[in-house]
């Protein structure tokens, strides 16, 4: 499961580090120490070119009557993507790369849960892979929402949790995001455990709470 992640890195690097063209002119980003679901965050997708817009953490499917749903649709199993309609349909036209630069998972002991803090070793941009969806409002209003796509994990991160979400190679990005050039089923080739390189470290309770956003949430114990 991936329920809470990072992005500490500002537009610009943003920019630089993802190869983007085109940023929607309407947001701008503050960096964020504890991303949790219903929140919005930079999501990567194409059209015609790289493009970041503004999205929200809870897939809310275009045919659902209320916006809650998403709080129940924050991950999806890349096993069961082909069998389940909500994720289906978007697989061949609404792929996207979530941008994070490390996430939390919480090992499950007999005691307590222990969170630790996942990232590369260089802490640049993690690319996870997504679909999304546009929901619009009895109102009018429209919002753009997804989900990250889980797998299994590699043998560093197994003793911690059983799922890790779909983590990209840099040169996997395009084959991810662009639909127009590239099937669904191609694209699904690409959600496996990731092989690169990992570093992980415990952190304290303080990243329970998504109140608490400041860099004390990646802080090492």
């Amino acid at each position: 499961m991936c329920g809470r992640k990072t992005l500490t890195k500002g537009k610009r690097r943003i920019l630089e580090e993802l190869s983007v063209e085109k940023w929607e002119s309407d947001f701008n980003w503050e960096p964020s120490y504890n991303i949790a679901p219903t929140q919005s965050v930079p999501v990567l997708t194409f059209d015609g070119a790289r493009k970041i817009g503004l999205m929200r953490w809870g897939l809310i499917p275009n045919w659902a009557k209320d916006l809650k749903i998403g709080a129940r649709m924050i991950n999806a199993r890349a096993e069961t993507l082909t069998e389940k309609p909500s994720y289906r349909n978007l697989l061949s036209r609404n792929r996207c790369v979530v941008i994070c630069d490390g996430y939390f998972e919480w090992q499950q002991t007999a005691a307590a849960k222990t969170p630790f803090y996942i990232h590369f070793p260089d802490r640049s941009i993690m690319p996870l892979a997504g679909l999304w969806d546009r929901w619009r409002a009895d109102g009018g209003k429209i919002i753009d929402s997804y989900t990250v796509i889980t797998t299994t994990p590699g043998n560093l991160l197994r003793p911690i949790h059983n799922r890790m979400p779909a983590i990209l190679p840099a040169d996997a990005i395009d084959k991810w995001i662009d639909t127009q050039h590239f099937s669904a089923e191609s694209a699904l080739s690409l959600l496996v455990p990731f092989s690169g390189a990992i570093d992980y470290y415990e952190v304290s309770s303080y990243v329970n709470s998504p109140a608490n956003n400041s860099p004390k949430c990646i802080e090492g114990i």
